[in-house]
Protein backbone atom coordinates (compact mmCIF):
# COMPACT_ATOMS: atom_id res chain seq x y z
CA UNK A 1 0.00 0.00 0.00
CA UNK A 2 1.23 3.50 -0.80
CA UNK A 3 1.78 6.38 1.60
CA UNK A 4 -0.09 9.13 -0.18
CA UNK A 5 1.80 12.28 -1.13
CA UNK A 6 0.25 15.54 0.17
CA UNK A 7 -0.45 16.63 -3.41
CA UNK A 8 -2.42 13.43 -4.08
CA UNK A 9 -4.33 13.86 -0.82
CA UNK A 10 -5.22 17.43 -1.82
CA UNK A 11 -6.51 16.34 -5.25
CA UNK A 12 -8.54 13.47 -3.77
CA UNK A 13 -9.96 15.81 -1.12
CA UNK A 14 -10.97 18.35 -3.79
CA UNK A 15 -12.72 15.62 -5.78
CA UNK A 16 -14.52 14.27 -2.72
CA UNK A 17 -15.66 17.70 -1.50
CA UNK A 18 -16.83 18.89 -4.93
CA UNK A 19 -18.54 15.59 -5.72
CA UNK A 20 -20.39 15.33 -2.41
CA UNK A 21 -21.53 18.92 -2.83
CA UNK A 22 -22.78 18.00 -6.30
CA UNK A 23 -24.61 14.91 -5.00
CA UNK A 24 -26.61 17.03 -2.57
CA UNK A 25 -26.95 20.26 -4.56
CA UNK A 26 -28.34 19.84 -8.06
CA UNK A 27 -28.00 23.54 -8.84
CA UNK A 28 -24.28 23.38 -8.01
CA UNK A 29 -23.88 20.24 -10.12
CA UNK A 30 -25.61 21.80 -13.12
CA UNK A 31 -23.60 25.01 -12.80
CA UNK A 32 -20.18 23.35 -12.92
CA UNK A 33 -20.62 20.23 -15.05
CA UNK A 34 -19.22 19.99 -18.58
CA UNK A 35 -21.89 21.21 -20.97
CA UNK A 36 -21.17 22.09 -24.59
CA UNK A 37 -23.84 24.77 -24.89
CA UNK A 38 -22.78 26.56 -21.71
CA UNK A 39 -19.08 26.40 -22.57
CA UNK A 40 -19.62 27.81 -26.05
CA UNK A 41 -21.53 30.68 -24.39
CA UNK A 42 -18.42 31.55 -22.40
CA UNK A 43 -18.60 29.49 -19.19
CA UNK A 44 -15.02 28.25 -19.52
CA UNK A 45 -14.77 27.34 -15.82
CA UNK A 46 -16.72 24.18 -16.65
CA UNK A 47 -13.70 22.89 -18.60
CA UNK A 48 -11.91 22.61 -15.24
CA UNK A 49 -14.63 22.27 -12.60
CA UNK A 50 -16.33 19.31 -14.31
CA UNK A 51 -13.20 17.26 -13.61
CA UNK A 52 -13.96 17.38 -9.89
CA UNK A 53 -17.63 16.34 -10.10
CA UNK A 54 -18.90 12.76 -10.30
CA UNK A 55 -22.21 11.08 -11.07
CA UNK A 56 -22.31 8.96 -7.92
CA UNK A 57 -20.17 7.41 -5.21
CA UNK A 58 -19.15 4.44 -7.36
CA UNK A 59 -17.91 6.73 -10.12
CA UNK A 60 -15.95 8.81 -7.59
CA UNK A 61 -14.42 5.80 -5.83
CA UNK A 62 -13.35 4.17 -9.09
CA UNK A 63 -11.49 7.28 -10.23
CA UNK A 64 -9.90 7.97 -6.85
CA UNK A 65 -8.94 4.30 -6.42
CA UNK A 66 -7.17 4.42 -9.77
CA UNK A 67 -5.45 7.70 -8.89
CA UNK A 68 -4.31 6.19 -5.59
CA UNK A 69 -2.45 3.41 -7.38
CA UNK A 70 -0.83 5.50 -10.08
CA UNK A 71 -0.04 8.88 -8.47
CA UNK A 72 3.05 7.86 -6.50
CA UNK A 73 5.07 6.47 -9.43
CA UNK A 74 4.64 9.76 -11.29
CA UNK A 75 5.52 11.91 -8.27
CA UNK A 76 8.57 9.78 -7.45
CA UNK A 77 9.90 9.97 -11.01
CA UNK A 78 8.99 13.53 -11.97
CA UNK A 79 8.20 15.42 -8.76
CA UNK A 80 5.11 17.12 -7.39
CA UNK A 81 5.06 20.07 -9.80
CA UNK A 82 5.28 17.90 -12.91
CA UNK A 83 2.61 15.60 -11.46
CA UNK A 84 0.26 18.58 -11.12
CA UNK A 85 1.13 19.70 -14.66
CA UNK A 86 0.29 16.26 -16.06
CA UNK A 87 -2.93 16.02 -14.03
CA UNK A 88 -4.24 19.44 -15.10
CA UNK A 89 -3.06 19.06 -18.70
CA UNK A 90 -4.81 15.68 -18.96
CA UNK A 91 -8.01 17.06 -17.43
CA UNK A 92 -8.13 20.05 -19.78
CA UNK A 93 -7.03 18.16 -22.87
CA UNK A 94 -9.64 15.49 -22.19
CA UNK A 95 -12.34 18.13 -22.03
CA UNK A 96 -11.01 19.90 -25.13
CA UNK A 97 -11.32 16.64 -27.06
CA UNK A 98 -14.84 16.11 -25.70
CA UNK A 99 -15.73 19.65 -26.76
CA UNK A 100 -14.39 18.94 -30.25
CA UNK A 101 -16.13 15.57 -30.55
CA UNK A 102 -19.48 17.00 -29.41
CA UNK A 103 -19.22 20.59 -30.67
CA UNK A 104 -22.57 20.34 -32.47
CA UNK A 105 -24.37 18.69 -29.54
CA UNK A 106 -25.17 21.70 -27.35
CA UNK A 107 -27.02 19.50 -24.87
CA UNK A 108 -24.05 17.16 -24.31
CA UNK A 109 -22.96 17.04 -20.66
CA UNK A 110 -20.41 15.04 -18.70
CA UNK A 111 -18.51 14.99 -15.42
CA UNK A 112 -15.63 13.10 -13.85
CA UNK A 113 -11.91 13.04 -13.16
CA UNK A 114 -11.49 10.24 -15.68
CA UNK A 115 -9.51 12.33 -18.17
CA UNK A 116 -7.04 13.53 -15.56
CA UNK A 117 -6.76 10.09 -13.94
CA UNK A 118 -6.23 8.33 -17.27
CA UNK A 119 -3.46 10.82 -18.01
CA UNK A 120 -1.76 9.98 -14.70
CA UNK A 121 -2.29 6.27 -15.34
CA UNK A 122 -0.58 6.50 -18.73
CA UNK A 123 2.22 8.62 -17.29
CA UNK A 124 2.87 6.10 -14.49
CA UNK A 125 2.98 3.17 -16.89
CA UNK A 126 5.36 5.00 -19.23
CA UNK A 127 7.64 5.77 -16.30
CA UNK A 128 7.41 2.35 -14.61
CA UNK A 129 6.21 -0.18 -17.19
CA UNK A 130 7.39 -3.04 -14.99
CA UNK A 131 4.80 -2.28 -12.29
CA UNK A 132 2.28 -4.99 -11.46
CA UNK A 133 -1.19 -4.71 -9.96
CA UNK A 134 -3.40 -7.13 -8.06
CA UNK A 135 -7.05 -6.54 -8.93
CA UNK A 136 -10.23 -7.87 -7.35
CA UNK A 137 -10.92 -11.59 -7.93
CA UNK A 138 -7.73 -11.99 -10.01
CA UNK A 139 -5.10 -13.97 -8.03
CA UNK A 140 -2.18 -13.14 -10.35
CA UNK A 141 -0.41 -9.80 -10.86
CA UNK A 142 -1.46 -7.80 -13.90
CA UNK A 143 1.24 -5.83 -15.75
CA UNK A 144 0.57 -2.11 -15.49
CA UNK A 145 0.45 -1.61 -19.24
CA UNK A 146 -2.27 -4.28 -19.54
CA UNK A 147 -4.35 -2.48 -16.95
CA UNK A 148 -3.77 0.81 -18.76
CA UNK A 149 -4.86 -0.58 -22.10
CA UNK A 150 -7.90 -2.23 -20.49
CA UNK A 151 -8.90 1.00 -18.79
CA UNK A 152 -8.81 2.84 -22.10
CA UNK A 153 -10.72 0.07 -23.88
CA UNK A 154 -13.45 0.49 -21.27
CA UNK A 155 -13.74 4.08 -22.44
CA UNK A 156 -14.51 2.83 -25.95
CA UNK A 157 -17.40 0.81 -24.54
CA UNK A 158 -18.57 3.81 -22.54
CA UNK A 159 -18.47 6.06 -25.59
CA UNK A 160 -20.33 3.60 -27.79
CA UNK A 161 -23.02 2.91 -25.20
CA UNK A 162 -23.10 6.44 -23.78
CA UNK A 163 -23.05 5.04 -20.25
CA UNK A 164 -24.21 7.54 -17.65
CA UNK A 165 -23.37 11.23 -17.39
CA UNK A 166 -19.66 10.42 -17.59
CA UNK A 167 -17.00 11.98 -19.82
CA UNK A 168 -15.92 8.79 -21.56
CA UNK A 169 -14.55 10.81 -24.47
CA UNK A 170 -12.28 12.55 -21.98
CA UNK A 171 -10.52 9.22 -21.33
CA UNK A 172 -9.09 9.46 -24.82
CA UNK A 173 -8.00 13.07 -24.44
CA UNK A 174 -6.64 12.44 -20.96
CA UNK A 175 -4.59 9.48 -22.12
CA UNK A 176 -3.15 11.50 -24.99
CA UNK A 177 -2.44 14.41 -22.65
CA UNK A 178 -0.68 12.27 -20.04
CA UNK A 179 1.18 10.31 -22.70
CA UNK A 180 2.41 13.40 -24.58
CA UNK A 181 3.28 15.57 -21.57
CA UNK A 182 5.21 12.74 -19.89
CA UNK A 183 7.29 12.17 -23.02
CA UNK A 184 7.93 15.92 -23.26
CA UNK A 185 9.06 16.01 -19.62
CA UNK A 186 11.21 12.89 -19.97
CA UNK A 187 12.28 12.45 -23.63
CA UNK A 188 14.95 9.95 -22.54
CA UNK A 189 12.15 7.35 -22.52
CA UNK A 190 12.40 7.23 -26.31
CA UNK A 191 15.89 5.76 -25.85
CA UNK A 192 15.21 3.49 -22.89
CA UNK A 193 11.68 2.15 -23.45
CA UNK A 194 10.53 2.63 -27.02
CA UNK A 195 8.65 -0.70 -26.95
CA UNK A 196 6.18 0.31 -24.25
CA UNK A 197 5.81 3.76 -25.82
CA UNK A 198 4.66 2.06 -29.02
CA UNK A 199 2.44 -0.44 -27.21
CA UNK A 200 0.62 2.23 -25.21
CA UNK A 201 0.09 4.24 -28.39
CA UNK A 202 -1.95 1.43 -29.97
CA UNK A 203 -5.26 1.96 -28.10
CA UNK A 204 -4.95 5.72 -28.62
CA UNK A 205 -4.59 5.13 -32.36
CA UNK A 206 -7.51 2.67 -32.33
CA UNK A 207 -9.75 5.21 -30.61
CA UNK A 208 -8.77 7.87 -33.13
CA UNK A 209 -9.52 5.56 -36.05
CA UNK A 210 -12.88 4.56 -34.59
CA UNK A 211 -13.81 8.20 -34.17
CA UNK A 212 -12.72 9.19 -37.67
CA UNK A 213 -14.66 6.29 -39.20
CA UNK A 214 -17.78 7.15 -37.22
CA UNK A 215 -17.84 3.87 -35.30
CA UNK A 216 -17.82 5.35 -31.81
CA UNK A 217 -21.46 6.48 -31.86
Amino acid sequence: MYNLDPVTIAIIAANVIMSIKGFDDRVFFEKYKFNVGSITRGEQIRMFSSGFLHVDTTHLLFNMFTLYFFANPVILELGQLNFIIIYIASLVFGNLLSLYFHKDEFWYSAVGASGAVTGILYAAILLQPEMSLYMFFIPIPIPGYIFGIGYLLYSIYGMKKRIGNIGHDAHFGGAVGGYAVTLILMPSLFKTDLGHIGLLAIPIIILFILYKTGKLH
